[in-house]
């Protein structure tokens, strides 16, 4: 008798992968971002202008979700207006081509100054593209300097 082995299929956004801008702004989505766009979502993709020191990019109906919640907070706070208004009238839709490539507007590429190298990495229910070097200066943490969430995580049931 033979055993069944079940795969499970990403449902999430995970993992990092460097890759490079060609000069219209086109990027290669990674293939298992792709396929967990296809199963879970569609082709449609939100990028938000940058928010610190990345873009990031949420299939259209997760940011949906989060643009109703934005929208419901109390609108008297003119700082929180401010917010809205960067994020909402600077986000891009954008779709994935044949080809797997979306295509990252000029201006959101210049507030970041991208030119070519840049890393993305999935994040759960979205994923971020930083430029290259930034990423390497982020990345310089390690585990330890985690130290602090350690209570947290185990009562979370983790680690």
């Amino acid at each position: 008798m033979s055993e069944t082995v079940i795969v499970s299929q990403p449902s999430r956004f995970r993992g990092r992968s460097e890759h490079t801008l060609d000069g219209k702004g086109r990027l290669n989505v990674p293939s298992r971002f792709r396929e967990v766009l296809l199963r879970e979502y569609d082709d449609r993709l939100l990028i938000t202008p940058p928010w610190r020191t990345c873009l990031r990019i949420y299939p259209l109906q997760e940011w949906e979700k989060m643009e109703a919640t934005l929208l419901s907070k109390e609108k008297k706070d003119p700082q929180f207006q401010k917010m809205i208004r960067y994020l909402i009238g600077g986000s891009e839709e954008c779709q994935i081509d044949k080809n797997g490539r979306i295509i990252l507007p000029m201006h959101l590429r210049n507030q970041l100054d991208l030119k070519k190298d840049v890393v993305m990495m999935g994040m759960g229910s979205f994923f971020e593209i930083w430029d290259k070097d930034i990423w390497q200066a982020e990345s310089s943490i390690t585990p330890q300097d985690f130290n602090e969430f350690d209570s947290t995580l185990h009562e979370l049931g983790l680690f």
